[in-house]
């Protein structure tokens, strides 16, 4: 798989594989339908995941194969605590669990205001105490980056020092503003997209992930 970290920015990496690219494209196009959007959402997560922890804690133990004995392999030995954001972080969750071998899931819930853009914390299940503990936030879309942000910072409050943003599309305003709070979370995406627009939509983006997700709210 294709990763290439941003100039200036060894904490970011965009996934440039072809099927991830190509993932992308169906997934940014108005006729794609909530299950086939849902299942595209559940691949790229996996693989961007796939790049993104690289460098996952392991431990060898001896195993026997149809053929020998005691033969040495490794084996994951740490256990992932997953954020999603509330709700469209859901749709992450489910395809990286089943690439990770070790994991646990606390749930964030955002509101974000339609007129200031900033968001507001409705529910928070993190644990007291994230000392020693690998958080990866899931956030389809970085858009102005103040949800990702208002959730790192609760992680840090907590203690965590190791964080790993997982996103599908991020934007440059979105990506500086979140930089200016973050410089040191690790950030994993498909692509980078240029502005946004009046109401925080990334352009050309895809839409409200959410929303074609799950469908619109009541």
């Amino acid at each position: 798989m294709t990763s290439v970290p941003a100039a200036g920015d060894p904490n970011l990496i965009v996934v440039g594989h072809p099927m991830v690219a190509h993932r992308l494209g169906v997934l940014r196009d108005v006729r794609t339908h909530s299950t086939m959007f849902r299942q595209l959402v559940s691949e790229m997560s996996s693989l961007i995941a796939y790049e993104a922890l690289s460098d996952l804690g392991m431990r060898v133990v001896r195993i026997d194969t149809p053929v020998v004995g005691g033969v040495p392999v490794g084996q994951v030995d740490e256990t992932v605590l997953l954020v999603p954001i509330l709700r469209a972080g859901l749709g992450m969750v489910p395809a990286i669990q089943e690439v990770l071998p070790l994991t646990e899931v606390a749930h964030v819930g955002l509101r974000r205001d339609d007129r200031t853009l900033q968001p507001t914390v409705y529910l928070n299940r993190l644990p007291v105490d994230l000392s020693d503990r690998r958080v990866v936030v899931c956030d389809p879309m970085l858009a102005t980056g103040g949800s990702l942000a208002e959730v790192c910072d609760m992680v840090v409050d907590a203690g965590a020092t190791r964080i790993v943003a997982l996103c599908l599309l991020a934007s440059v305003p979105g990506l500086a503003n979140f930089r200016r709070r973050h410089p040191s979370v690790r950030v994993a995406c498909a692509a980078i997209d240029p502005e946004l627009n009046g109401r925080g939509f990334i352009v050309p983006g895809l839409g409200d992930a959410g929303d074609r997700l799950f469908g619109p709210p009541d």
